[in-house]
């Protein structure tokens, strides 16, 4: 087949051996991301610019903001957004749908098991000591019977893509997942700054989400409250996501509350109202087990309802998140959901792990002690980035010290092979460079499994990093899921 001629704007775009989610090779674009650069291409850059300015004032205006923690400077930033779309086609949305689908349903039944029957610990697929030592094992959950068995109703898996295209699974979030929000807001804004682009690909829409997040509470409500209450509980205003908490209470039309404006009444969960106590059925909660009730969790949290797990243990409320999702997030846990797969449906992964190495293995630690260097080093319970190591871009020091951390407590640690996933283009000034890029869709399972067809594609902005997030120089584009 004969290569289409090089655009202008690419004839500066390095490759290297990751996947390219725009090219084949230099000057040869896949053919769903022609019109793109078509269309890129033939605009001056002061129009791209002023595009640019245009999408960071929206954000702005809404308020949309990320808190950096730990640093001295001011932590209130406007969430950094990629003006190029990342166009995912048809065909492969149909296996990562798929895959997630498959993943979310094991899961809950892993979940159920374990803190009931345990069956799958009985017959040591996965070993007891692993699920017991998790610092997010609830013991409290033992025994209980959560609304329509679902523990899990809002999950963020994180995809990447491997040099060989493939879409694998890095990790999946299931406690209370973020950044829903900025998938939402990011096309949004892509609508406004390229309406005629937009409508020429025939986009999969995603602005139905909030209305599926409400559909998947209101079926998880409790027996006999068939027009439920629901309301948001954030940690407040200081959060990290507040910004996202207060965005999806007014897209559902719920209120958004902290622990204060709840109190437990005879097992049943109240809202404070100025006319009064309001019963409350569904909570969509937005703070970590540890400080949602300090009758049970932690004794100092000022964020939580003292109570409301006794109402949640009663059936009086559904929580989701339930209780305890966490051990099934535990990075060392994560190894073992191909097994979890295998082992309640009867099925292969259709969308496989990334290779793991368990610290807490003697034969695995010493694996990985010998090649720090080649490696990446995650703690079990840490997200957003933090308390990794990422062994080609480290130190000899750095590496001694968490060659120090893993030994003083190896089941707090996880390694994998340093893996190039995939980059996509990305307006850095006035020229098209590629950044490595992830996938976090969001997967919803209440009476049905629901997923918006898309994501929030987050970005590496900073030139050779493999970090996403965004409290490490990472930022976001619009994520285009095309319908044919």
């Amino acid at each position: 087949m004969e290569k289409q001629p090089a655009l202008p704007s690419l004839t500066n775009y390095p490759l290297d051996n990751a996947y390219d989610e725009m090219l084949v090779d230099a000057g040869d674009l896949r053919a769903h991301y022609r019109p793109l650069m078509e269309h890129i291409s033939a605009l001056p850059a002061q129009e791209l610019q002023r595009k640019k300015q245009a999408a960071d004032l929206s954000f702005l205006n809404q308020g949309i903001t990320f808190t950096v923690y730990g640093r001295h400077e001011n932590t209130e930033r406007i969430f950094p957004y990629d003006l190029l779309p990342r166009i995912i086609t048809a065909q492969e949305w149909d296996t990562i749908e798929r895959g997630l689908t498959q993943r979310i349903t094991a899961l809950n039944l892993f979940l159920k098991d374990i803190y009931n029957d345990g069956r799958i610990l009985a017959d040591d697929v996965v070993p007891r000591e692993l699920v017991y030592s998790s610092k997010q094992f609830r013991r409290h959950m033992i025994g209980m019977q959560v609304p329509r068995n679902v523990y899990i109703a809002v999950v963020g898996s994180d995809l990447i893509r491997l040099e060989n295209g493939e879409f694998v699974v890095l990790e999946d979030n299931l406690r209370v997942p973020s950044g829903v929000s900025y998938m939402l807001t990011n096309r949004r804004v892509m609508k406004r700054i390229f309406p005629h682009l937009f409508r020429r690909y025939n986009v999969r829409p995603i602005e139905g989400y909030t209305q599926q997040l409400l559909g998947t509470l209101r079926s998880l409500a409790p027996e006999g409250r068939p027009e439920p209450n629901l309301v948001l509980l954030s940690p407040g205003i200081f959060n990290s996501a507040y910004f996202e908490h207060a965005f999806l209470a007014r897209q559902m039309g719920i209120e958004l509350v902290e622990g204060r404006d709840l109190v437990v009444h005879d097992n049943i969960v109240y809202m404070r109202t100025t006319s009064g106590l309001r019963r409350v059925d569904v909570i969509y909660r937005r703070v970590d087990d540890d400080f949602i009730d300090p009758l049970i969790f932690r004794p100092d949290s000022m964020l939580g309802v003292a109570g409301l797990f006794n109402a949640y243990r009663a059936g009086n409320v559904t929580l989701a998140n339930a209780f305890g999702t966490g051990v099934a997030d535990d990075k060392a846990l994560y190894a073992f959901v191909p097994a979890i797969i295998k082992y309640y449906l009867s099925e292969d992964p259709i969308l496989k792990n990334v290779e793991t190495f368990l610290c807490s293995r003697d034969k695995e630690r010493q694996h990985v002690m010998e090649n720090l260097d080649k490696m990446v080093v995650k703690a079990v319970g840490e997200s957003g980035g933090y308390g990794m190591l990422i062994g080609p871009q480290s130190t000899t020091q750095e590496r001694e010290a968490f060659k120090r951390k893993i030994e003083s407590d190896p089941r707090n640690y996880i390694a994998q092979p340093t893996i190039t996933f995939s980059r996509a283009p990305c307006l850095i000034g006035d020229s098209l460079e590629p950044r490595h890029v992830d996938l976090r869709p969001y997967v919803l399972y209440g009476d049905k499994v629901r997923i918006v067809p898309g994501g929030l594609t987050r970005v590496a902005l900073n030139r050779g990093s493999l970090v996403v997030n965004s409290s490490q120089g990472g930022g976001s584009k619009d994520t285009w899921v095309l319908s044919h």
